[in-house]
């Protein structure tokens, strides 16, 4: 199975795990008119309990001992196991963890691999929740974090290493400018200094782009988002390479080699090339507890079964979306890798030669005012704050997911007071291009408007009939 839309499918989907824990299989308890039987659903069950029943003495002692079955649901859930085995294998790791959200996946996994003392090299072009996280809440922990403003630039990343830093941290398609990294070489260089590379693949999805292929360590994913599809549910996952090595990383890494705090043998020595991903399933998450609901695994599951037909459409739509953009009076700038004018286009041809996402920001020329004016006006995008639905959708960075960042902060970052982020859905093309010509009428009148001083008709909500 080499094809990505079977393997989106069926990949591990079996009734046992690697390790033979059961994920799907059922006993049919024996009546008078059915002898005992076991069968295995095509679909993968819900096992919404808390924790598990041990059949015999030595299952529980092997459960606590050696990590074997299941007990509990925070501590791993049959349900959520197929679903981290499917998306480990999409994204070509050797395992994965599922857990309540995107942030929790990026906290942990980061959370894995620094401590007090220690730096993250993060891109300047980020999710606005992840770098709040960097700035915010891990310098409580004593945690830092350093920034490159050209993630594209190699030796801007050699250049921001210190000795204390332990993770370089970008994002396969960022959120949302789209000034795309160039991963190969920021894994050179991070691989050249034995430090792990954190890729946020959200955006890209593997369909699109599986960042391990050219490098990357680490691969997390808001699976609320392109994973799921539908909008209607909370997830993350942490997806790892397999390929820690203890003599090249274990100075850098000493928690991940050193003996258990009762002298047993370290995780490396228990879980070879998987012991980050180890560490994480066995001491960061369960402890910090971001336990993901078997419903909300079950549902993301679902969701990545049509992962390829929605991204596919979505991509190609995105584009006519941006190329059209672009040639409207009304707009100024359109932020679209897939675009012949992007600075990041070269790199978009070599990394994501199958489509560049869904997600992009374009700029009007009438500033906030034309912004709202757009956004009331819309009738098929929906204004809200998320991204990857099956739905279209529409927000204004500058007031909402970068309202706390300073205006040169905010100009830094290509978000000015006319940019507008879209998230593209299934709908129909031309009915988006109409819904948004809708937008930009109601965003010139406006602009219009505020040039010449009079009162702005769009102060109020005005939706026309389609």
């Amino acid at each position: 199975m080499t094809g990505f839309a079977t393997r989106q499918v069926h990949a591990r989907s079996t009734g046992r795990d690697d390790a033979g824990r059961a994920t799907g299989a059922v006993d049919v308890v024996p009546s008078d008119s059915a002898p005992s039987a076991r069968v295995v659903p095509r679909a993968t069950p819900v096992y919404l309990t808390a924790g598990f029943e041990f059949e015999e003495w030595e299952q529980a002692a092997g459960h606590f001992g050696a990590g074997e079955g299941f007990a509990y649901t925070r501590t791993g859930n049959p349900t959520t196991a197929a679903v981290e085995q499917r998306i480990a294998a999409l994204e070509g790791g050797t395992d994965a963890l599922f857990l309540a959200s995107g942030q929790a996946a990026v906290t942990v996994a980061l959370l894995g691999l620094v401590e007090a003392g220690q730096r993250v090299l993060a891109a300047s072009s980020i999710y606005e929740g992840t770098r709040g996280l960097l700035l915010e809440n891990l310098p409580r922990l004593g945690i830092e974090a350093d920034f490159v403003d050209d993630a594209a630039d190699p030796a801007a990343w050699e250049r921001a290493i210190r000795p204390e830093t332990r993770v370089l941290f970008l994002e396969s398609i960022p959120n949302a400018r789209n000034d795309l990294p160039d991963l190969a070489a920021v894994a050179d260089v991070a691989h050249a200094h034995g430090l792990v590379l954190v890729v946020d693949n959200t955006l890209a999805t593997p369909y699109l782009l599986r960042p391990i292929e050219h490098g990357a360590d680490v691969v997390v994913h808001s699976a609320s988002k392109f994973l799921a599809g539908h909008g209607s549910v909370l997830g993350g996952v942490v997806v790892d390479s397999g390929t820690f090595d203890p003599r090249a990383a274990g100075a850098l890494y000493p928690h991940l080699v050193a003996p258990s705090r009762t002298g047993g043998p370290s995780v490396a020595d228990r879980h070879g090339g998987n012991a980050r991903l180890a560490y994480l399933r066995e001491t960061v998450a369960p402890r910090f507890g971001p336990t993901p609901s078997p419903l909300n695994a079950f549902l993301v599951g679902q969701g990545i079964e049509t992962l390829s037909l929605r991204v596919a459409r979505q991509s190609a739509a995105a584009l006519e979306v941006a190329r059209w953009l672009a040639f409207r009076p009304e707009v100024a700038s359109v932020d679209y890798s897939g675009l012949d004018s992007s600075p990041s286009h070269a790199l978009a041809k070599r990394y994501l030669p199958d489509g560049q996402g869904s997600v992009f920001t374009f700029t009007l020329h009438g500033g906030a005012a034309a912004a709202r004016a757009l956004v009331e006006a819309v009738q098929v995008f929906t204004h809200m704050t998320h991204i990857g639905d099956v739905r279209s959708l529409v927000l204004h960075p500058a007031s909402t997911s970068h309202v706390l960042r300073t205006p040169a902060e905010r100009a830094a970052a290509g978000v000015h007071p006319g940019t507008l982020r879209l998230s593209v859905g299934i709908e129909d093309l031309p009915d988006l291009l109409a819904d948004l010509d809708r937008g930009l009428r109601s965003a010139d009148e406006a602009a219009r408007n505020a040039a010449a001083g009079t009162p702005d008709a769009n102060s109020t909500p005005r939706k026309e009939t389609p």
